[in-house]
């Protein structure tokens, strides 16, 4: 009975159903179902306790790196898996070729996936950390999304021809043919090439940003706007001025919106009648008076020289802040004290003044 019943199995075994045995079938639904679990137990056991350990992290980096892990290797395990339970079987060629296809598209698709989701996570934790330092306004936004987008179409051209050319595609007349149409317009746009380029060492050097008032050879102005091809400046007196930014990258640039703090030299005259008593005394008195100012810093006041109508006093101190406005109004501030202390001691200001003297002819 027993070898009768083996006899049958083993007929059953070997009986044929499109070019493979019952037993091959088995040995590939075994490799299936063993693979599957050994996925599922990664996924349950490892990966979970992978999530536990960056979750008693302060950093984000642990946990973006599991879930990129998740959607992307963890497909590809599966992909393993039912391949190499089909390979184990004798299969038509068209039902291979499509398996073939599918893997390469697949991986394609996650490793483009996985490098957008990296590049994502690097501007979001990049805006993150300028957000703490400053305000980042709609305009710096867009820019960060526009060179995004410029990156992720570049990736997804690489990737798509690294996919056509391993499905058997013949592009290499193609890609020839584009990289002599690309030189042709590289060398006809050059100069908005130029700019574009000029945009990203803006973006990524940030010589100025939105808001800070610049000086550049003659013009000056706070940044208004910062684009791709051009950055646009609001003048003093009102009007927009528009630079290319090859143009402003080859420029030198007086921030002083980063300015820390201000040095400030300015001059006075008194009238060459003042009495050298007097005279000693303006440079003490300058000095009290602007070190009694908040955010000043006294550098120094000295009897500079012989005027051709008075004598000048050179004052040098410092503002801490680059805020013009304030510094107006210390230095005000300053000019109307020590014109009220010189009217209490009768120190008289110079200015333009002639003394003819005539000779009487005998």
């Amino acid at each position: 009975l027993l070898q009768g019943v083996g006899f049958m199995m083993t007929n059953i075994l070997q009986k044929n159903f499109f070019d493979n045995s019952v037993f091959q079938y088995l040995i590939a639904a075994g490799t299936l179902i063993i693979g599957l679990l050994i996925v599922k137990v990664f996924k349950k056991i490892l990966l979970n306790y992978l999530k536990k350990l960056a979750s008693k992290t302060t950093t984000m980096v642990d946990d973006f790196l599991i879930i990129t892990l998740e959607k992307s290797v963890v497909p590809i395990l599966y992909y393993g898996v039912f391949y190499i339970a089909a390979k184990g079987l004798k299969i038509p060629l068209t039902i291979d070729k499509i398996i073939s296809v599918a893997g390469v598209s697949l991986v394609t698709f996650l490793t483009i996936r996985g490098l957008i989701s990296i590049i994502n996570f690097w501007f979001e934790n990049y805006l993150s950390k300028e957000r703490k330092n400053r305000v980042i306004s709609g305009a710096e936004t867009k820019s960060f999304r526009g060179i995004l987008i410029i990156i992720k179409s570049i990736i997804w051209g690489f990737g798509v021809t690294f996919l056509l050319d391993n499905l058997g595609f013949n592009i290499s007349a193609v890609v020839a043919g584009l990289g002599i149409g690309g030189i042709a317009v590289a060398l006809a746009a050059q100069a908005i090439l130029g700019d574009l380029f000029s945009y990203f060492c803006i973006f990524f050097d940030k010589p100025f940003e939105i808001g800070d008032f610049i000086i550049l050879g003659e013009y000056l102005g706070a940044v208004e706007y910062i684009g791709i091809k051009t950055t646009r400046i609001r003048s003093l007196s009102g009007e927009q001025l528009v630079f290319s930014n090859t143009y402003l990258t080859n420029m030198p640039i007086r921030n002083y919106k980063r300015m820390e703090r201000r040095r400030v030299v300015f001059k006075l005259g008194v009238v060459y009648q003042t009495s050298t008593e007097k005279t000693k005394l303006i440079s003490a008195l300058i000095k009290d008076i602007i070190q009694k100012m908040n955010d000043v810093e006294f550098d120094r006041a000295h009897f500079f020289s012989f005027g051709d109508f008075s004598l000048i006093y050179e004052v040098v101190y410092y503002v801490k802040t680059g805020d013009y406005n304030k510094y107006m109004d210390i230095q005000q501030e300053i000019n109307l004290l020590i014109k009220s202390e010189f009217e209490k001691r009768g120190i008289e200001f110079a200015y333009p003044t002639q003394t003819i003297y005539y000779k009487g002819v005998m």
